[in-house]
């Protein structure tokens, strides 16, 4: 999933940008406001965190924008302001979820990770579809209940289909949303990387969990039962 953090405190912006990348998320950071809604409005994210404090426009203000023009990717505020009256105006800005400083990094992960799949449709944090089920909090993908063995790639890669289940997802939309910069985005690469991931997934080629759209990209298989 790819991640936009807005947050000036440079130790804290790392540190987050940190943790969020090694739970999968591919970050993009900025520090101040105008840039932050720039980023926002230029490219797609799947979610953002945005602290209220910033330099140049505030926090309220980069969301406002960012809604005024149609975007519409979950959004949490990430702020030192705990008043209530401070999360209803987020929230009536446009945010979808508020988190105070100081906080535990777990609920941090867990807010995004509820945010992510609600974006998506699915309110439990397991997905299923016939055999096979993913779950998203202990990030592990089971065929007929037996753990399948998946890299880190290979997770966002099934995670980020079954969230958009029957829709086609291009090559560069794969490579955008969930590869960090030393990725080999070469087309041929994504191709082997795919098929390897379907032998893992379908050992008996009786499910086609992944299907081929020809020329546009890749759909995971809705037929094989109802999401969660």
């Amino acid at each position: 999933m790819k991640l936009l953090m807005v947050e000036d405190e440079p130790d804290l912006r790392r540190q987050l940008s940190g943790l969020l990348a090694n739970k999968g998320y591919t970050v993009e950071e900025c520090s101040e406001g105008q840039e932050a809604v720039y980023q926002g409005l230029e490219y797609e994210f799947d979610v953002a965190v945005v602290d209220l404090g910033l330099p140049g426009l505030s926090g309220l203000e980069v969301i406002r924008r960012w809604r005024a023009q149609g975007r519409d990717f979950p959004i949490l505020i990430l702020t030192a302001r705990g008043h209530w009256q401070d999360k209803v105006e987020g929230l009536e800005a446009g945010a979808d979820d508020y988190l105070v400083k100081p906080f535990q990094p777990e609920e941090l992960l867990a807010r995004l990770n509820a945010l992510v799949r609600r974006a998506a449709g699915h309110a439990k944090p397991k997905l299923s579809f016939g055999p096979l089920t993913l779950d998203t909090v202990s990030r592990v993908v089971f065929l007929h209940d037996e753990e399948v063995r998946l890299t880190s790639y290979e997770y966002r890669t099934v995670e980020y289909l079954m969230l958009n289940a029957g829709k086609t997802i291009s090559k560069a939309e794969l490579t955008e949303h969930l590869y960090h910069q030393d990725f080999d985005r070469d087309s041929n690469v994504l191709e082997v990387f795919i098929r390897r991931l379907r032998q893992k997934l379908d050992p008996d080629q009786s499910l086609q969990p992944i299907l081929t759209v020809r020329g546009l990209g890749y759909r995971f298989n809705p037929e094989l039962g109802t999401g969660a």
